[in-house]
């Protein structure tokens, strides 16, 4: 079962990575079309900007994800010595090696994992969560993260947030012109170009939306697979539910200490819940988490 849940992440990494390509395409005719007329410019623009995204995650993902979130490495126990003797426990527990530890300074309890694959992974915990959370609790959040490091979600998220913040980029840069009454306005107003140019707008207004919301269905469902996967390695579901518990009764973190771009990245939601349906939630909702634990 575990094999084929890592064959079958291993998969999907390469429908997203061709999807969110393809995608990344239509952003760039279309701003190639508003700017200039023209399509293939655009195209040309949009390979060569998610090609250089790809490569930079690939080879910096994890410097890349920490430096975005304020987070400091630990290199040895000696420095959080909770902390980094549970993340070599449970990654002994999933079999994968030992991931570099690093800690974000901010008072709320979250964690997340990130890397290229469980060779190159890392973890990150807040300060908040080692003085909230006892070694139980503690051992089921770096569970979920192992399990997640294990599974190869880890690549699969850090791909989805590499070509969402290029996607995000390309149409930017498009409605800041938009907004200033900038783009091509020498063109012949047929009502063929009109309907392009129009086309073209509505692309590079929703495509940041449409990609975000690709990459947060994806975290959700990861979730509940990781939290699966920490009651494996710990045997242990109570452990998980007091640390989900207590982190979805905490403030949100600092806006300055966590990226929006990452926060699907996160054990629980990082940022300030807004009101919106759970279409655009980064995460399932804990009391369903919770839930599915209790069954366990």
């Amino acid at each position: 079962m575990l094999f084929e849940q890592i064959a079958k992440n291993k998969r999907k990494t390469i429908v997203l990575f061709i999807g969110f390509f393809l995608f990344m395409e239509i952003v760039g005719a279309a701003l190639g079309y508003y700017l200039l007329g023209e399509w293939v410019p655009g195209v040309i623009i949009a390979i060569v900007t998610g090609i250089v995204y790809a490569v930079y995650m690939f080879s910096q993902s994890t410097d890349v994800v920490m430096s975005l979130n304020h987070a400091q490495e630990i290199t040895n126990a000696d420095q959080a010595p909770d902390l980094w003797h549970i993340v070599e426990d449970m990654a002994l527990v999933a079999n994968v090696p030992m991931p570099r530890v690093f800690i974000i300074d901010d008072p709320s309890p979250n964690a997340f994992a990130t890397g290229n694959d469980p060779e190159h992974a890392a973890v990150a915990a807040t300060s908040g969560i080692l003085s909230v959370l006892n070694r139980e609790e503690l051992e089921g959040v770096m569970a979920h993260e192992m399990t997640h490091v294990r599974n190869y979600d880890i690549r699969i998220q850090t791909i989805a947030v590499a070509l969402t913040s290029a996607i995000a980029m390309l149409a930017n840069f498009g409605t800041h012109f938009w907004y200033f009454g900038g783009g091509n306005r020498n063109r012949d107003n047929k009502d063929g170009n009109i309907i392009a140019m129009i086309a073209s707008i509505l692309v590079l207004v929703l495509a940041p939306i449409a990609a975000t919301l690709v990459q947060l269905a994806i975290s959700r469902n990861r979730e509940f697979l990781a939290d699966a996967g920490a009651v494996e390695l710990t045997r242990n579901p109570q452990g998980l539910i007091n640390a989900l518990n207590k982190i979805s009764q905490s403030e949100p973190m600092s806006d300055e200490n966590v990226s929006p771009e990452s926060a699907a990245l996160y054990i629980a939601n990082p940022l300030k819940e807004k009101k919106l349906t759970n279409l655009f939630a980064t995460h399932p909702p804990m009391s369903e988490r919770i839930a599915a634990l209790q069954k366990m």
